[in-house]
């Protein structure tokens, strides 16, 4: 369980979190949503300690992380994965150098201890065989699901992911959805989302903070939100429906364009 008690932010005078707490609940997908610009992926980085907040405390697992002395801090970061928003591989490395290089230095395993963890969670995530493959080499899906393997080689008991699902097809989506929730449950880990995506609400938000202009307007499950009397996450749900829709259309008349070309080349 992660807990979080007013967290506040500024960046050059400009307030960016105001007073934020909640509670992220260990073995569910924790959900922080909003538009962009709310304080979402701040929020995060002020949680896993790559920004420190002006005011509030962040608590794992009943221990104090923050301000605390520098060796407790490195203790809680070596249980930390992390899924970034462009997965973040490293071009120069294969599939398995990748996620082998956050064993090396987080962990004494030897090589082979490291092979075996890496054959692992390349299997775990659906990848098996692809480890000589150059990042160059992955669809964006095959890359999310790498990056989702190098974040919990390290048996990680809390994973933070920074919108999964950025410029993924709606299919792959979902795919990436469900694994993250998959690997939560099964490996009861504290897992946070940052998103904007009202599928992966739908689909995995055990529990979900909306923020807006850096306040936490509402908290609930994916069962509740719709019912929210929110306006401000209200509007955000129509605005989210609006573009998802016409997002839609544009990829079906896409389609419809390629199958005619298909077809005038046939001709």
């Amino acid at each position: 369980m992660i807990e979080i008690h007013n967290i506040h932010k500024s960046f050059a005078g400009k307030k960016v979190l105001d007073g934020v707490s909640g509670i992220f609940e260990t073995g569910k997908t924790n959900l922080l949503l909003g538009a962009s610009g709310t304080g979402k992926s701040v929020l995060l980085k002020c949680i896993v300690g790559l920004v420190k907040p002006d005011l509030g405390s962040v608590t794992f697992d009943g221990t104090y992380f923050t301000n605390n002395k520098l060796d407790i801090r490195q203790e809680i970061r070596r249980k930390i994965g992390m899924l970034f928003q462009g997965s973040a591989l490293f071009d120069s490395m294969n599939v398995e150098e990748n996620i082998d290089f956050p064993l090396k230095m987080l962990t004494d395993m030897s090589r082979s201890e490291r092979l075996d963890r890496v054959n692992f969670c390349l299997q775990r995530v659906g990848l098996e065989n692809a480890n000589r493959k150059m990042p160059s080499e992955l669809s964006g899906g095959m890359k999310k699901r790498v990056g989702i393997a190098r974040a919990i080689a390290p048996h990680c008991t809390y994973l933070f992911c920074d919108e999964p699902n950025s410029g993924l097809d709606p299919q792959t989506s979902i795919k990436i959805d469900e694994l993250i929730k998959e690997i939560t449950e099964e490996y009861n880990i504290t897992t946070i989302i940052v998103t904007h995506d009202m599928n992966s609400v739908i689909e995995i938000g055990d529990k979900i903070m909306f923020l807006y202009q850096g306040k936490k307007l509402w908290e609930g499950t994916n069962n509740e939100i719709m019912d929210s009397d929110v306006r401000e996450l209200n509007e955000f749900i129509f605005a989210n429906r609006l573009m998802r829709n016409a997002k839609q259309v544009e990829d079906e008349e896409r389609e419809e364009q390629q199958q005619e070309q298909e077809k005038q080349k046939q001709l």
